[in-house]
């Protein structure tokens, strides 16, 4: 399902705090004595801004937002145009979900069209269009039957056009040759597109997008070509017949929608943490245009990816996933006019008794899921040790090969997932004329389980979400069948007494494989056991294996240790690297930065006091000094470097001053050295903290980063400490 990483390891899980920067340089000279120039008011580019591979920070995001909103306001009370600015800054989200749901749908609605076409292309084409699926090739036909409605003259197999013939051993075989041909085609240019263009785009993404509406940056992962490659080979990949899901991959897709868009908007442009808040609403719009379900997508986002999700994301999230819906209907790809995926109505109730096989099917709900996810994580630990993950393509045409070689000779795995949930879900009414109804041949939709569940570790777009709905629709519908044939055959057995006459239908085996389709995906019975055999979700567990700085808030840290267990330096390590706020000069910082890789440093009032006064990022102080040396006269190595509010006026022949206050973050958050480390991971998982400082009676004693934690809680569950990076 998912793809081998391919993101670079960071010296640092570290971020950039926003801020202005303030040069304070002597250019002009007055009476033999250096002026002090200050240019806070000069923003620069690059402070305050985030490198790639970075954590943001949310306090500071959140505040600089408060700031931009308090102005807003204070002038709309100036003028009329102040005025219209602040009504359009304030209905500006509004009309980004609008725009996010309308692209979104449009896009769902073209994957879901292009995938029906290039799937039944792999049987055959039709004559009146090419651009026509079986389906719709169909509708126009006067020839066609009920029993027999897929059948027209105006659809032609290769068979037919190639040696114009359709029935016998060489129609058969032509027949399984170009399927199996028109599979590999499709699967090589969706692992080609993939390779060569957008990287980013292979998997779900759901995993990477959660590190990222955590606070994470990865440049690129939801940019313009991740979103066309993406789109592109998500119809590859589901119509080559490999068995994944494009719902999954809609997510992403969404997201993609929502980053660009937020271009538009200046004050979601140059807000991460607003940015986040309109992808939290885009993921509830990628399973609202995935399953026609408005409400569901917001409960995902809510519960699955989400990590900050206030009130009036809630209410944005879901007008967002009702527009993309209602677009989504009136493309109509499915063409039964339905909103959902999977439309069904049962006419016959079920009853109390049922719930013991119900209860039987969440059980294997959660079994098989908690089997699956250790079986798919040692399979992607596998690919990414080995070399079988050096062999993206050939493994991808291999496992196609496989798949379309078995799904060919049967009716039900030839088709799309999609279909084959549609079928087994299939009441049997009078009305209905699938072959699932005729129970001579039931035991062919056992064979569709013979397949491989999933190609795990691909690198193409791919989801779970229909695999795992097929699997346990297949178990419910047998389970069903087995059922109803008991309350057919022994109607006389005390359970059935009262509720099941003889040669009544008592039992709807389709029910029973939407219960089991539920099963699998997240049903209460199947969470139950699956956390009884083990709580880590798939998600969850692919973002250990790739080494992503993400906090999992379901995850409890119940261990016994302290803010000084955890912080650096250890007692074998050297003294914290710190700045004074008034005795360094510019080669000492520069010397400062160039022998260390830390991503920031403390600022503290001297070397023997360590009493702390802030703290200033590495980038900030790196771009800081390169304009300082290009804008500023008298700027060279041995200018002093304050970080004080009141700069000492300086001697007449000494270098000009350089004042960095604005860049420096003046309340960093502290713990004591004795504070428990469960209050510790809680207030980083609530504040979205990047780091925080430990002191002592006021003195500075070390410092605790995002990826101390996530080391320290890796190292108490037995864990390597070291897999917290990029593998």
């Amino acid at each position: 399902m998912f793809c081998r990483d391919q993101l670079p390891e960071p010296n640092e899980w570290t971020q950039t705090v926003n801020g202005y920067a303030a040069h304070g340089g002597g250019g002009d000279v007055l009476n033999g004595g250096t002026k002090l120039m200050d240019l806070l008011d000069e923003p620069v580019p690059g402070v305050g801004t985030y490198e790639d591979f970075n954590t943001i920070d949310w306090v500071r995001e959140k505040s600089k937002d408060r700031d931009r909103h308090r102005e807003i306001t204070s002038k709309s009370k100036e003028s009329t145009w102040a005025l219209l600015h602040s009504v359009s800054d304030a209905f500006s989200g509004w009309l980004l979900m609008l725009l996010i749901g309308l692209m979104s749908g449009a896009l769902a609605g073209g994957i879901d069209i292009s995938a029906h076409w290039m799937t039944d292309l792999k049987e055959g084409v039709c004559l009146n269009g090419f651009w026509f699926n079986h389906e719709h090739c169909c509708w126009t036909s006067n020839e066609t039957t009920f029993q027999e409605r897929d059948k027209c003259p105006q659809w032609k197999s290769w068979a037919e056009l190639i040696i114009g013939q359709t029935e016998g051993a060489f129609a058969y075989i032509v027949n399984y040759l170009m399927y199996v041909c028109w599979a590999l085609l499709f699967s090589f240019l969706a692992v080609s597109l993939v390779r060569a263009f957008a990287p980013y785009a292979c998997g779900s993404g759901i995993p990477e997008i959660k590190t990222i509406l955590s606070g994470f940056i990865i440049r690129g992962y939801l940019g313009k070509w991740t979103l066309m490659i993406k789109t592109i080979t998500l119809v590859l990949a589901v119509s080559s017949g490999l068995s994944l899901g494009k719902e999954g991959p809609l997510v992403h897709v969404a997201c993609c929608c929502g980053n660009i868009l937020c271009h538009l908007f200046t004050k979601y442009r140059k807000n991460e943490a607003k940015r986040r808040e309109v992808l939290s609403a885009a993921a509830a719009v990628g399973v609202s245009v995935a399953f026609g379900a408005p409400i569901g997508g917001v409960l995902f986002s809510l519960e699955e990816v989400s990590y900050y999700f206030p009130l009036k994301t809630l209410w944005r999230s879901f007008f967002a996933a009702l527009v993309a819906a209602f677009t989504l209907r009136s493309i109509n790809p499915f063409g039964n006019s339905r909103l959902v995926l999977f439309y069904v109505e049962f006419h016959s109730p079920w009853h109390l008794l049922e719930l013991v096989p119900f209860i039987l099917l969440g059980i294997f709900g959660g079994i098989w899921g908690a089997l699956f996810i250790r079986a798919n994580i040692a399979w992607c630990r596998c690919r990414k040790t080995t070399r079988l993950g050096h062999y993206p393509v050939l493994e991808v045409l291999v496992v196609t090969a496989v798949t379309a070689i078995l799904a060919f000779p049967n009716d039900y795995t030839r088709t799309s997932t999609s279909e084959l949930i549609s079928e087994l879900f299939n009441d049997c009414g009078l009305l209905d004329s699938s072959k699932l109804c005729d129970y001579v041949n039931v035991n062919a939709s056992k064979s569709s389980n013979e397949l491989p569940d999933r190609p795990a570790g691909h690198n193409v777009p791919s989801g779970l979400f229909i695999p795992s709905m097929a699997v346990g629709a297949i178990a419910g519908r047998l389970l069903g069948v087995g059922m109803e044939q008991l309350a057919y055959h022994h109607h006389d057995w005390p359970i059935f007494k009262g509720w099941c006459s003889p040669g009544a239908d008592c039992i709807t085996p389709g029910l029973y494989a939407m219960v089991g389709a539920a099963a699998c995906l997240a049903a209460m019975t199947s969470k139950w056991v699956a956390d009884a055999l083990g709580r880590e979700g798939i998600y969850e567990a692919h973002i250990r294996l790739n080494g992503y700085p993400f906090l999992e808030a379901k995850e409890e840290f119940s261990h016994k240790t302290l803010a000084m267990d955890v912080m650096r330096p250890r007692r074998s390590d050297p003294p914290l690297s710190v700045l004074t706020q008034d005795s360094l000069t510019v080669e000492d910082v520069e010397a400062l930065i160039t022998e260390t890789s830390y991503s920031g440093f403390p600022v503290v009032v001297s070397h023997e006091s360590q009493r702390l006064v802030g703290f200033v990022l590495r980038r900030d102080l790196i771009i800081s000094i390169e304009n300082a040396r290009m804008r500023q006269d008298g700027i060279v190595s041995t200018s002093p470097i304050f970080f004080t509010e009141y700069t000492p006026p300086p001697p007449p022949s000494s270098p000009a001053t350089l004042k960095l206050r604005g860049i420096m973050d003046l309340s960093p958050f502290t713990v004591t050295d004795h504070t428990p480390m469960e209050i510790v991971v809680d207030i980083f998982r609530k504040l979205g903290l990047r780091q925080c400082l430990v002191t002592h009676n006021g003195r500075l004693l070390g410092i605790i980063t995002k990826k101390d934690i996530l080391k320290h809680m890796a190292q108490m569950a037995n864990r390597d400490p070291d897999s917290i990076l990029f593998n």
